[in-house]
C-alpha cells in the first residue's frame, strides 16, 4: 500500500531559518540542496533491543517471510515476489565500504536479469542507533532510513531497497553476517546459495561471478556442488541493535576531550589556506551572532569525527570580535568542538576578506573545501547542504570510499 505523506507548520519555519544567511542584502546562493523528503506514515524508531539469537539459513531453508517499509514508501512481503522464479535478498547498508564497492555490480546484476523471472530486493537491518560519526569515513550517509532514500536516488537503484533497522524483526532469522550477503531462492523459496557476490572487493577486478553462477544454476532447477552453495560473505559486521556500548562509551569520550580556541592574525590566515600539508583542509568561517552559523555548525563536528581519521582535517575560524573570546569559546564547548579552532585577533574584517579572496563578500558563514598547495575544491557561501558537503569530502581524490 502507499504511505502519505505528512508536513508539519514546524518545519517550514525551521527550513526558513536555516536558510537565511548572516547578511543585509540577500544573496543567491547556487549550491543544490538534496530536497527534503516529508514524513511518511511509517517512522523509523530504532530502539535498543536485548541481545537475540541470530538465525543461521541452511541450504534446502524456507526463506522466513517479512514485512518491511522500502524506500517506495511501501511496505513489502515476502509472497510480494511469488511470481519470480528466483528470488536474491542482498542484506547491505549505505556506510560500509565494501557494500559501496559491490553495489554497480549489483545493479548490474539486476539489470542484465530483467524478464528472466528473477526478483531482487535489498535489507538495511543495520540499527542506525549503533553507528559512530567515526565508522562513516568512507560514505556521506548512515544507514537511518531517509538516509537510505539519498542513497537510492543517488544510484539510481533498479531494486527495492527494504528498511528493517528498528529491532531487526525479520533480518535477525535470516542471519546475515556482514554487508554486503547475498540469500538466493528457487521457485519454491528454499535456500539454494548464500554468500558473497564475489571474491574480488575491489571495484572492476570482478563481475559478480558467484552470484550469477548461483543465479543461472537455480533457474536451470539444479543445485550447486557443496562447497559452493556457501561462501563466506565478507564486509562490515553487522550493526544489531544491542551492541552500542562501544557507541555510548566513544560519544562520551568525544564530549570529556578539551576544547580550545587561539588567536589567529591575518598572516597566520593566509598561511592556514596555502595548506602546506597532505591533508583536505575544510575551513568554516562562523561567529556567535550569525544565527545559521551555530545551526549548522554542530555538522562540521561531525564531518571531523567522520573523516579525521583520513587525510582529513576541519578548522574552524570565528569572526566575532577578539574580545569576544570567551563568548566563542563557551559556544564550542557546548558544541564539543575538539579540534583546531580559532579567532581572528583582529576587529579589521576586511583584512580577513582580502585574505581569503574576492571570491567572499563578506557574509557569513562561508566554508571552504581546500586541497594541499591551496587549491579551493568546493566553496559554500551561506549555509551548508551537509549531504552534498560530504559527498563533496569522500568522493575527493584524497579520501575516496573504498579501502
Amino acid at each position: 500500500m502507499k504511505l502519505k505523506f505528512i508536513i508539519f507548520p514546524e518545519a517550514l519555519l525551521g527550513i526558513f531559518l536555516l536558510f537565511s544567511q548572516c547578511t543585509s542584502t540577500p544573496k543567491e546562493n547556487n549550491e543544490t540542496s538534496i530536497e527534503a523528503t516529508p514524513s511518511s506514515t511509517f517512522v523509523a524508531n530504532p530502539i535498543v533491543v536485548e541481545e537475540q539469537p541470530i538465525g543461521k539459513l541452511a541450504i534446502g531453508d524456507t526463506a522466513p517471510p517479512f514485512n518491511l517499509p522500502g524506500i517506495d514508501d511501501s511496505f513489502h512481503k515476502l509472497e510480494d515476489y511469488s511470481d519470480a522464479d528466483v528470488l536474491v535478498i542482498n542484506f547491505t547498508c549505505n556506510h560500509c565500504p565494501t557494500a559501496q564497492a559491490y553495489e554497480d555490480r549489483f545493479i548490474d546484476v539486476v539489470n542484465d536479469y530483467k524478464g528472466k523471472k528473477v526478483a531482487f530486493v535489498a535489507i538495511s537491518s543495520n540499527s542506525p542507533i549503533g553507528i559512530l560519526p567515526e565508522e562513516l569515513g568512507y560514505t556521506d550517509l548512515s544507514d537511518t532510513f531517509e538516509e537510505m532514500k539519498v542513497r537510492a536516488k543517488d544510484k539510481s537503484y533498479n531494486f527495492p531497497y527494504l528498511y528493517d533497522g528498528d529491532t531487526h524483526e525479520f533480518s535477525l532469522a535470516y542471519g546475515p553476517t556482514a554487508t554486503p550477503h547475498v540469500f538466493v531462492f528457487d521457485k519454491e523459496r528454499k535456500l539454494s546459495y548464500s554468500g558473497r557476490i564475489d571474491a574480488s572487493e575491489k571495484p572492476g577486478t570482478a563481475n559478480a561471478e558467484d552470484l550469477r553462477k548461483a543465479i543461472e544454476v537455480t533457474l536451470a532447477g539444479k543445485s550447486l556442488p557443496e562447497a559452493e552453495a556457501q561462501t563466506p560473505a565478507f564486509g562490515c559486521s553487522m550493526k544489531w541493535a544491542w551492541k552500542n556500548e562501544y557507541t555510548i562509551k566513544t560519544n562520551k569520550a568525544w564530549k570529556e576531550k578539551e576544547v580550545t580556541i587561539e588567536k589567529l592574525s591575518p598572516d597566520g590566515l593566509a598561511d592556514l589556506l596555502r595548506n602546506d600539508t597532505d591533508e583536505l583542509l575544510l575551513v568554516n568561517f562562523w561567529a556567535t551572532w550569525c544565527g545559521p552559523c551555530i545551526i549548522e555548525y554542530p555538522e562540521f563536528v561531525t564531518m571531523q569525527r567522520m573523516f579525521g581519521e583520513r587525510d582529513f582535517q576541519f578548522v574552524s575560524v570565528s569572526m566575532d570580535s577578539p574580545e569576544q573570546s570567551d563568548k566563542a569559546l563557551k559556544y564550542l564547548k557546548g558544541k564539543a568542538s575538539a579540534l583546531p579552532n580559532y579567532i581572528m585577533d583582529t576587529d579589521d574584517k576586511y583584512k580577513v576578506i582580502d585574505v581569503v579572496g574576492k571570491e567572499w563578500d563578506g557574509s557569513l558563514p562561508i566554508t571552504l573545501l581546500i586541497e594541499p598547495g591551496g587549491k579551493i575544491a568546493y566553496r559554500v557561501p551561506g549555509t551548508i547542504d551537509a549531504n552534498k558537503l560530504k559527498r563533496k569530502i569522500v568522493d575527493n581524490r584524497l579520501i575516496g570510499r573504498y579501502f
